[in-house]
């Protein structure tokens, strides 16, 4: 009694097809969360020798969402596919011809499925892969967080792009093979022909990819090196295929093309050992030299002393200027960070103002000049 209800037939399908269904749905749909948080920590596990303690909640963070809508596909693929009915009707009828020989076959309702639910799996198989890519690059950037070396915070973040890159182009053409019956090969070598056109439409965005393998290659600069090309000085914050990104000192970004940065004369900063400091001091033509010579010695004497500057100071009188006696100052810090640099060289500058009002000498101001209009005639 029990095997004639299940196989009563009600709208084309069997009870038995409808409890399964309804089964796999009431077990899957609520569930599918934690079966892939599961799923996330056992794929974990392949990974497991480039992680640590805290690496595990990020692998199942970033993998989480992915798995968990491949796990909603396949609950729902295995569910519709218990039902029969209305899946094996005829939609359409498809003509096709093979090596000149003609030939039709039925396309069903369920046949759309599966193309439908195949392109589902793929891109979900391949947002999983590149949510693996994300893991492992953050992994190895924080394993270069503990290095000295600069360089592999530079080079990583690209090739974890290159390498998303290259994944999203073959889920493309897996996508084109499997799903749309596409001729992969025959695409392939169309591309390799219609590039040539490609590549010469595309001359610019070609020489900015080809510079950015020249910056990994000569390593003229790094990430978080300080740089001035052109007009700009700034922080290289990143560098990507077609350009790179500076941190002004203005706290402004900007976007420089690859080209213009391997072209163009680059000064990178952050390789000096010293930055130098040349400036006048204009002293009142009242102060008499055995005073100026004083404040030039007790100026070098300070600033040699400092513990951020190197032992070569020149304080020198330098020229008869139009208001005042130049005394030219010209020293070096050994500071790089330019927070610090403007902080020692404020300080130094405060220190220079006391020695000269200590030995009695005053600053010179350039002279002014007051027109007045000349007095009307009173008639």
């Amino acid at each position: 009694m029990n095997y004639e209800l299940l196989n009563k037939i009600i709208l084309g399908n069997t009870v038995k097809s409808y409890l399964l269904f309804a089964i796999i749905l009431l077990v899957g749909l609520p569930f599918k969360r934690l079966f892939s948080k599961l799923l996330s920590k056992l794929i974990f596990k392949l990974f497991g020798r480039f992680g640590d303690v805290k690496h595990p909640h990020v692998f199942v963070t970033l993998l989480v969402h992915p798995v968990e809508l491949l796990i909603l596909f396949a609950v729902l693929y295995f569910a519709i596919n218990q039902l029969s009915f209305p899946l094996n009707e005829v939609i359409f009828t498809r003509k096709t011809t093979v090596n000149n020989i003609a030939s039709t076959y039925n396309v069903t309702l369920i046949d759309v499925i599966d193309k439908v639910f195949l392109f589902l799996f793929i891109i979900s198989i391949f947002w999983i892969i590149l949510r693996i890519i994300d893991f492992v690059a953050h992994v190895f950037l924080d394993q270069a967080s503990l290095t000295e070396s600069k360089s592999e915070n530079q080079i990583i973040p690209f090739i974890k792009e290159l390498s998303k890159i290259v994944t999203i182009i073959i889920g493309v053409f897996v996508l084109m093979g499997a799903v749309f019956n596409l001729n992969v090969a025959t695409i392939i070598a169309g591309l390799g022909i219609g590039g040539i056109a490609v590549a010469l439409a595309a001359q610019d965005t070609l020489q900015n990819l080809l510079g950015s393998f020249t910056i990994f290659a000569d390593k003229p600069f790094v990430v978080g090196d300080l740089v001035r090309i052109d007009k700009y000085e700034g922080t290289i914050e990143k560098v990507g295929f077609r350009s790179t990104l500076i941190r002004t000192l203005d706290k402004t970004v900007v976007i420089i093309p690859n080209k213009k940065m391997i072209d163009s004369p680059l000064e990178n900063l952050t390789l000096r050992n010293l930055r130098r400091i040349k400036f006048n001091l204009g002293l009142k033509y009242e102060t008499p030299a055995d005073t100026m010579l004083k404040i030039s010695k007790d100026i070098e004497e300070f600033v040699n002393k400092h513990s951020a500057t190197s032992n070569d100071t020149s304080v020198t009188f330098e020229s008869f200027g139009d208001s005042s006696l130049n005394l030219q100052v010209i020293y070096f810090i050994k500071i790089d960070d330019y927070n610090n640099y403007m902080k020692i060289r404020e300080e130094i500058n405060y220190q220079i103002m006391e020695i000269v009002a200590k030995n009695g000498a005053s600053f010179s101001s350039p002279p002014q000049t007051i027109y007045q209009p000349y007095p009307t005639e009173k008639k």
